[in-house]
């Protein structure tokens, strides 16, 4: 498994590819952030917080995590590298969480970098360091779970597709509607447990549970449900071709 993700890490960093997602997710969090006015503005909010980027963050998450996963598997059968690759002592599972952990610590690489944002925030606030860390590291680890399960949704659609447009364009809508689509069902209820049910099936529920700086185990335990679904559903779906 560790040879399978050093593989694919050294491929992300081998070409532009992972410096350019990695440089178009920074900018444009910067942008919105920093330098467009309107509601993300920190500037323009009139109080010290980096709410701006939790809001954000997801949505970008929508494009960076399918751009990262696209290549994982389809890349392989495109190339015709993935009958190497199947035919070595290695199980499949260890193959599909080497390809897992590799997406998802490079998207945690992009993040990173947004710690700024904590630091330049609490420097401006009155007086400083006057700002809800509480709420902002339950925010910035709900969003490495996010990447989480949108990575483990690239990682299937990146296998069931040997084009990586088709990849892109599959985990895009999957990821969207695991995220926000759920809620959209709701407006179609009018029972408040029944539409709590459905709510607490997608992630922007359990998302905006740890924004509030509480990191409830039940948030932890989807996150966690999920992204093992859709790494098992990968899997089968290796082991059949």
């Amino acid at each position: 498994m560790f040879s399978i993700f050093k593989k694919e890490l050294r491929a992300f960093f081998s070409n532009a590819t992972g410096y350019i997602v990695i440089g178009i997710f920074l900018i444009l969090t910067g942008l919105f952030l920093w330098v467009i006015p309107g509601e993300y503005n920190v500037l323009d909010a009139g109080y010290a917080n980096a709410d701006g980027l939790f809001y954000l963050a997801p949505w970008l998450f929508l494009f960076l995590c399918p751009a990262v996963t696209m290549r994982l598997f389809a890349e392989e059968k495109q190339t015709g590298t993935w009958e190497f690759i199947s035919t070595k002592p290695i199980s499949k599972l260890h193959i599909a969480l080497g390809k897992y952990f590799a997406g998802w610590v490079l998207v945690t690489l992009a993040l990173l970098p947004t710690l700024l944002y904590c630091f330049t925030v609490s420097h401006i606030a009155e007086p400083v360091g006057n700002i809800d860390s509480g709420a902002f590291w339950g925010s910035f680890i709900g969003l490495l779970f996010l990447a989480a399960i949108y990575v483990s949704i690239g990682l299937f659609s990146s296998s069931v597709s040997n084009n990586q447009i088709v990849s892109f364009v599959v985990a895009v809508v999957l990821s969207f509607f695991f995220y926000y689509g759920f809620e959209v069902i709701t407006g179609f209820f009018t029972s408040g447990e029944s539409i709590q049910v459905i709510e607490n099936l997608g992630i922007h529920s359990h998302y905006k549970s740890m924004s509030r700086g509480v990191i409830d185990s039940r948030d932890v335990l989807y996150f966690l449900l999920v992204c093992t679904g859709f790494i098992s559903a990968t899997v089968l779906k290796i082991k059949r071709k």
